[in-house]
């Protein structure tokens, strides 16, 4: 039992995903021989494989999953691809606390576009940042590793930067709202130096209107030194006729209902 012994020997060990490279390594033979035994395991189960060459070892606890939940292989996958990562967007939001509505797909920062993949039951998505390595991030503990997740102040920027990844607008605002109490005022201005001057505008916006003016001066103070025309508040059609908010520059072309 080649196969079963070295996954059980790896758990025992701590350590939850391999590549098949891994295996030849391992106990040598082909990468032939290898892709069988790896066809067994996964038949049985045993393991799933989110990405070409590279396997998860499913515990018997989620073994109904099929796959190791997202934050337990996802950092492994990125050093196994060698591709700088964060955790992002609606998954960001809540591990700092806003989990008003639970992601159905988990959302990973990466340099350039990538498609998404699917382990079991459990989806990953990939949303393109140019700048990523600049943008701040919280180490988080899960039971297999660290995690990097976007900053509080980061994840509220990518929230408004990319609104069709973050359930839309009123959902977004929503996510502001339960964020609001670990956000602070002047790291968002630090990483709106990283962030298109749009998305300082919608984001001051938005805090306004869901209670937390109180955070955004510095957002105000970058919007009036920067903001050159007026932009749509979501990116999109806009009506010809329209409200528009002077101080932050943005054309109110929907309205904005957050839950409470």
């Amino acid at each position: 039992m080649v196969g079963q012994d070295f996954i059980t020997e790896l758990a025992a060990g701590g350590r939850y995903t391999f590549s098949t490279q891994d295996l030849v390594d391992r106990h040598g033979g082909s990468v032939v021989a290898a892709r069988a035994v790896l066809r067994r395991l996964r038949a049985k189960g045993a393991i799933a494989s989110p990405m070409r060459g590279f396997q998860v070892i499913v515990p018997p606890e989620y073994r109904v999953l099929g796959c190791l939940p997202a934050e337990q292989f996802v950092p492994q996958l990125m050093e196994h691809l060698a591709l700088p990562y964060y955790i992002g967007l609606l998954s960001a939001a809540r591990y700092h606390g806003a989990a008003h509505q639970q992601p159905q797909v988990f959302q990973v920062l990466v340099a350039c576009n990538r498609p998404s993949i699917r382990c079991g039951k459990v989806a990953v998505d990939f949303v393109a940042r140019g700048n990523l390595v600049q943008v701040p991030t919280v180490r988080f503990e899960t039971p297999r590793g660290p995690l990097l997740v976007s900053s509080p102040e980061a994840t509220a920027f990518d929230l408004v930067g990319y609104m069709e990844h973050a359930g839309g607008v009123d959902n977004v605002a929503t996510l502001l709202r339960e964020l609001a109490d670990v956000l602070e005022p002047a790291k968002l201005a630090g990483v709106a130096a990283l962030s298109p001057v749009a998305w300082a505008q919608r984001l001051g916006f938005l805090l306004e209107q869901v209670g937390a003016g109180h955070l955004v001066g510095p957002l105000a103070s970058l919007v009036r030194a920067q903001a050159r025309e007026y932009r749509p508040l979501v990116p999109g059609t806009t009506p010809r006729v329209a409200e528009r908010s002077a101080p932050w520059r943005l054309i109110l072309n929907t309205e904005v209902e957050a839950d409470q």
